[in-house]
């Protein structure tokens, strides 16, 4: 019996994408946490940098690395430099992503381009550039964030939502695939959480106090309550799981 062994990640190196904050910033240092040498990797160098030094004061390996994920150029590129850096990667947790909230018929299209580009495209870009060296050494786990708008509709969000959804069927054909060479794929999919990404949404009062009523257990998600799941599914503790999207939604699917 392995216990708690099975969740250490000492020796383990994973790359988490949009990790400069929010989600991804939670998801890279509970994966430190754990043991892990992280490569973050973001838009924004100051915010890289932040969190860069954040996980390097738990002792761990930690390089920052600019990606913009839409570009299947610039992601080949920002591969090499991080398998170069680091020399393998066991672990990709694919988080990258944005949104532009209005009615469906005023959507933009260069906006529902830019949402489908970062959110989906990107993650195929991702995992095409990483998983290989994960096959060809037996073992891997990949982690995609998903969002309860990917099982369940709200006005305003027809890029984001279709996104989401995209990434769930994505999760499941990869995880098809990959299932006998050793590289496991699953979902995690959010309800709200305390991000920058939703403050504005935070200070409409009306919608605050909606997604609080439409939430059982009566609030938003908190980050540290995303890291235990993100742990689970990167370390062997989940070994025999692959191809699931695991709700996080303090109950909203309930209904």
């Amino acid at each position: 019996m392995m216990g708690l062994k099975q969740f250490d990640l000492t020796g383990k190196t994973a790359v988490v994408t949009g990790s400069s904050k929010g989600l991804g910033e939670a998801a890279a240092t509970a994966l430190a946490g754990a043991g892990a040498d992280v490569a973050i990797c973001g838009r924004n160098r100051a915010d890289i940098d932040r969190v860069v030094n954040r996980i390097r004061e738990l002792g761990r390996n930690c390089q920052g690395f600019e990606l913009e994920v839409s570009s299947g150029q610039t992601v080949e590129k920002g591969a090499r430099q991080i398998l170069d850096h680091f020399g393998k990667i066991d672990i990709l947790v694919n988080n990258a992503g944005t949104n532009h909230r209005v009615p469906v018929l005023q959507y933009p299209e260069e906006e529902w381009d830019r949402v489908i580009n970062t959110n989906l495209k990107g993650y195929y870009l991702v995992a095409r550039a990483l998983v290989p060296q994960m096959i060809e050494r037996g073992w891997g786990k990949v982690i995609n964030i998903s969002s309860i708008l990917g099982s369940v509709a709200l006005e305003n969000q027809l890029a984001y939502a279709s996104s989401k959804g995209g990434v769930n069927q994505m999760t499941k054909v990869m995880a098809l695939e990959w299932a006998k060479k050793g590289v496991r794929v699953n979902a995690i999919a959010p309800t709200y959480f305390e991000t920058e990404m939703v403050r504005q949404i935070s200070s409409d009062k009306e919608r605050f106090n909606f997604i609080n009523e439409r939430t059982p257990m009566g609030r938003w998600g908190k980050l540290e309550e995303i890291e235990g799941i993100v742990i689970f599914l990167a370390s062997h503790a989940s070994d025999f799981i692959t191809g699931q999207s695991i709700l996080i939604d303090g109950g909203w699917t309930i209904w």
